[in-house]
Parts: C-alpha cells; sequence; structure tokens
C-alpha cells in the first residue's frame, strides 16, 4: 500500500531563452483570455439565473479554438487553458460557499503572470525540466534538491513585475511528518514597536524592511513618475525598477516570517494567536504603511499551513476580547487603555508590560476555550492543505480564564 506523504511546492528561479520566453508569454496571454472569456460566460449565465460548470466551459473552449479570431489559442499548450478553467471553477465554489468574493477578471498590467501544466503537458527527467511547445530543458537554478525520489504533480511557471521567471513544482514530501508531541505552548501578540510578542516574556524586533528602502523606492517612483504614459520602453523600464524594490523588501520580509514561524512550530505544540481585522485596521490613514509592512496575515497564514504539516494547533482568540486590558494575575478588567500607555500597574500591584499581558491573556483564552471546546470551531480553510487548523476561540472569552 502506497504512503501518501503531504504535497509541497518547491519554487525554483530559471533563465528563459528567448524562444523560451516569448513561448510563456503567449501562454500568459492565452490563459488570461481563456479565463476572461469563460467568467464572461458565467457571469451572463448568472444573470439568467443559471449555472455553467466546468464541462461546459471546457466545451467552449474547444468552440473559441475553432473561430478565426481566437485561432491563436491553438498556438499554445492546452493544459495551462485548461487549468485556468479549473482554477475559474474553484474560484466560483469559493463564491458559492461564501469563502470568497464574485471572481474578477484578470488585468493585463496587474493580474499575476502564470501558467499550470500538468504531467501530460511536462518531462522531468535526470533533473532537466522541459514545458509542452518547447524544445529545450529549462535552465533552472537548483537552489536546494527536491526530496529523494520525487516526481513533481504540477509544475506553475510565473513571471513577476520585476522581470524574474520562477517555476514551481509540486511534489510530495516524505520529510513533512508531524513532530513529537510537546506539553510547550505560547501566546503571541502582534505589534508594531514588536512584530512578535511571546507570553514567554520574549519580544522580537520588528526589521521593518520597508523603511530600511524607503528612500531607494521614492528615487524610483520619481523617476516613474516623470515617464509620461505611453513612453514605452523607458517607462516599463522605469516600472521594473520600483517592482524590484518591491521585489526586495517583499523577500526580505518573506524570509524573516519564514524563520520566525518555523521556530514557533518546532518549540511548541500549541501556538494562540489573536483574529486581527487587517483589512479594516489598514484603513487608518496613519497606520497603514506600518501596518502592511509588518504583514501580520502572511505571517498567519505561513504559521497555519506550518501547524497543519507538523501537526501543531494554532488556536484564534477572538478580536474583540479584551488582551491588554485585562490583568494576567487577578482578572480585573481596565476601563481604558490608550495606546500609549506600554505598562501599567493593576490593583492587585502587579506591574504589567502591555504586550506580555496581552501576549499572557491570549494564551489563557485560547487554551481555556480549547479545554472547553466551548465555541471552538473551524475557522478557515488552508489553501494547501483544504483543512483548517486554527481553532477560533468565543467572544465571551472574558470571564472563567484560568490564571498563569
Amino acid at each position: 500500500m502506497r504512503t501518501t506523504h503531504a504535497k509541497r511546492a518547491f519554487k525554483y528561479r530559471f533563465y528563459p531563452t528567448g524562444a523560451q520566453a516569448a513561448e510563456l508569454s503567449r501562454t500568459f496571454g492565452c490563459v488570461r483570455k481563456v479565463y476572461n472569456l469563460a467568467l464572461a460566460a458565467r457571469t451572463e449565465a448568472w444573470t439568467r439565473q443559471e449555472r455553467v460548470n466546468y464541462n461546459q466551459t471546457s466545451a467552449m473552449l474547444t468552440a473559441w479554438k475553432k473561430t478565426e479570431e481566437l485561432a491563436y489559442l491553438n498556438d499554445v499548450s492546452s493544459v495551462p487553458l485548461q487549468q485556468a478553467l479549473r482554477h475559474l471553477q474553484t474560484a466560483f465554489a469559493n463564491f458559492f460557499g461564501k469563502r470568497a468574493k464574485y471572481p474578477r477578471f484578470k488585468s493585463r498590467r496587474k493580474s499575476r503572470k502564470s501558467a499550470e501544466y500538468t504531467t501530460s503537458a511536462f518531462r522531468f527527467r535526470d533533473g532537466e525540466l522541459t514545458l509542452a511547445k518547447m524544445r529545450e530543458p529549462l535552465d533552472i537554478v537548483w537552489s536546494r534538491p527536491l526530496p529523494e525520489g520525487a516526481f513533481p504533480s504540477t509544475v506553475t511557471v510565473s513571471q513577476d513585475a520585476a522581470g524574474r521567471w520562477y517555476v514551481s513544482l509540486l511534489c510530495e514530501d516524505p520529510s513533512v511528518q508531524p513532530l513529537p508531541a510537546t506539553d510547550a505552548s505560547v501566546g503571541v501578540d502582534v505589534g508594531l514597536d514588536h512584530l512578535l510578542t511571546l507570553s514567554t516574556g520574549e519580544k522580537v524586533s520588528n526589521p521593518r524592511h520597508e523603511r530600511r528602502d524607503r528612500v531607494r523606492l521614492a528615487r524610483a517612483q520619481r523617476q516613474l513618475a516623470r515617464k509620461a504614459r505611453g513612453d514605452g520602453a523607458n517607462r516599463a523600464k522605469a516600472r521594473r525598477k520600483v517592482a524590484k524594490v518591491y521585489a526586495c523588501i517583499a523577500d526580505r520580509r518573506r524570509d524573516h516570517l519564514h524563520k520566525l514561524t518555523t521556530r514557533l512550530v518546532r518549540e511548541n505544540q500549541t501556538i494562540v494567536i489573536e483574529d486581527i481585522a487587517v483589512r479594516n485596521m489598514v484603513k487608518n490613514g496613519s497606520l497603514a504603511r506600518a501596518i502592511s509592512d509588518a504583514a501580520w496575515s502572511e505571517f498567519r497564514s505561513i504559521l497555519e499551513y506550518k501547524a497543519q504539516w507538523y501537526g501543531r494547533e494554532v488556536i484564534a482568540v477572538d478580536r474583540f476580547f479584551p488582551s491588554s486590558k485585562l490583568c494576567s494575575v487577578c482578572g480585573a478588567l481596565q476601563d481604558k487603555m490608550p495606546l500609549n500607555v506600554r505598562t501599567w500597574t493593576c490593583d492587585c500591584g502587579t506591574t504589567h508590560d502591555r504586550d506580555v499581558n496581552a501576549a499572557r491573556n491570549i494564551l489563557a483564552a485560547g487554551l481555556a476555550a480549547s479545554a472547553c471546546g466551548d465555541g471552538v470551531r473551524p475557522q478557515r480553510e488552508s489553501s494547501r492543505t483544504g483543512r483548517s487548523s486554527v481553532k477560533q476561540e468565543p467572544q465571551r472569552a472574558t470571564a472563567g480564564i484560568p490564571r498563569l
């Protein structure tokens, strides 16, 4: 009987030849066109109170290829086009399941350039990857080895705004196994002065990646602003310079978050976080830039799927839980706690660091909800596993919290 391992994506950078770049660019355009055509057809049917499924859009694709206007769809591999229709089907399934908004059309400039190939559309042999419609293998920089004996089930090729090419190979990874169980648990309070404050009292500094490159970013943006629209190659070159600065910031931020989340998952069996509405918080104009740079949502997303991989538990405490105003020693609730108050003394005589106290209260609330099971429910599914690894703590968490 074959053992099923967790699937993991391995992303590498590659450098295409001129012919390969042209072929992939055509494929990206055709994928976007098919997606938009299918979305338009499904939207039109939706206005008539009808539903169109994947099989019907697949039949439409066959008909589109036979028309003179869309005959160019035959010039690229058919597999990425079919995968685009499957992705649209998933988007509609999420919409009908009330997990996402209505699907939107793909923009030529703003949408991600990518194409997905299944096993029938690529050849992977002796460490070389060759895609359909191409004669030569891709020049991939193997920055880390694939798992021994691994064979990719899907290959996704993409190009970012900075012009960098990437290939992502989805493989079964036998190294992803549940870690040995431990009794350790930790509460995590996110912030801006410190990116993370743990219930153990440890504070993780906020690197402020965007601030480090703010001068370089502003210079590149000024150069782009001076280029007239329709300036052709000059404006495109200036736009890539801006994108490269953003890419450098995002790469550093992602690397830092991966190191933090890996450490938390390895050291703790249960991790309790706060369910923060980041989308609402960034509406605050004075803090939006700093909140976006902190990337709290990305931190949570990475933490969730790693916890699912390694058999850990993530519990989300309700966003309205007064973690900062509650004394973690005696349970007394303060009336007010302005943001400028970083330390305060409770009536019981305990002096609290605001963030450490909040992290301890978050941990206590999460453990209490997990122990009694009251109001604990799956919050959202992971896009990587299709299962939820997060539990939501009930709103009425101000009572019955055990002392730490």
